[in-house]
């Protein structure tokens, strides 16, 4: 049998108590579609249906095995619940929160100085990593990750911050660039400098650039947007980043945003049982007062509500 999660379990259990989806997931903080999601994957666990619900009913009814299992939970999970949370708060001197490298740089000072006015005894351990974010949170060695990509993992829950567009990036002497569409055929023969095979940004960009069929081969890759940003001032070529990360001072490049790729999402996600512990929550609050307007384009109303493409 497939291991079972705290998080399915959690969420289970809520929805039972609470005798609704919506119920449950304002209690833990997700949307309806992902406490609707961890029952239906404590099913797939278990071989067997744990609820009974309509669509468009407001409460759900347990099955016999349904009921079950929540009399055997209850009340010793909430117990165990609390007694854990009191544990951690107890024992954890730091926070690990994993990010790509350009969001820490560019965008977290701020936010880092509002956290540790609330928590300032509270060391705060980054590990800028773009890939394996969700493994790192899933076998404890993060507690938070801000990415750029969705998990679909109920074991780490995401809730979406916001969004962002990337610019065409290029050496100020190269002189003005074409309308967006006309850049894949501008760049073909240029050199490209871009992120580490398996960066998010990297797979979007090289995208872009080979819709008409060219082979994109970059002659310079590396690990942060600092770093090619810098190779694009010294003029080796050019990139494509994310638009926060030009500014004024950036006299020796030129940018056009590209406004014909997709938006870039900013997800912010957790160990399930982590998702009410102050520090967390304070964190998610300054990362959402301090971004989203600012840098990132607020979500839709549709995309707070459904699961993410």
């Amino acid at each position: 049998m497939a291991k079972i999660s705290l998080t399915l379990i959690q969420t289970f259990y809520q929805v039972a108590r609470l005798g609704s989806f919506s119920g449950a997931a304002r209690e833990l903080n997700l949307s309806y579609q992902s406490a609707a999601n961890h029952v239906r994957r404590l099913e797939q666990i278990l071989k067997g249906k744990l609820i009974d619900s309509e669509q468009g009913a407001k409460r759900i009814s347990l099955t016999p095995r349904g009921r079950a299992l929540y009399n055997l939970l209850h009340p010793e999970l909430d117990i165990m619940l609390e007694r854990l949370t009191k544990l951690i708060e107890n024992q954890r001197s730091s926070l690990r929160v994993g990010m790509p490298q350009a969001i820490f740089y560019y965008l977290f000072t701020n936010i880092l100085s509002r956290f540790r006015e609330v928590f300032p005894e509270i060391e705060f351990a980054v590990y800028e990593r773009d890939t394996v974010l969700a493994e790192l949170v899933k076998n404890g060695s993060l507690d938070v990750c801000i990415s750029e990509r969705y998990f679909g993992d109920p074991v780490v829950p995401q809730r979406l911050l916001g969004s962002y567009r990337l610019s065409c990036v290029y050496p100020e002497s190269w002189g003005d660039l074409p309308d967006p569409q006309d850049i894949p055929s501008w760049a073909e023969g240029r050199p490209f400098i871009t992120y580490e095979p398996g960066q998010t940004l990297r797979n979007l960009a090289v995208d872009f650039l080979a819709r008409d069929g060219a082979i994109v081969q970059p002659v310079v890759s590396t690990s942060g947007s600092s770093s090619v940003k810098r190779c694009v001032a010294d003029g080796l070529g050019f990139s494509i980043i994310p638009s926060w990360c030009v500014g004024p001072k950036d006299h020796t490049i030129r940018s056009k945003k590209l406004t014909n790729l997709p938006e870039v999402r900013v997800y912010f996600g957790t160990a399930g049982f982590l998702q009410k512990h102050p520090m967390v929550q304070q964190l998610f609050d300054d990362c959402r007062r301090e971004l989203v307007g600012p840098v990132l384009d607020p979500p839709r109303a549709s995309e707070l509500s459904l699961p993410p493409l």
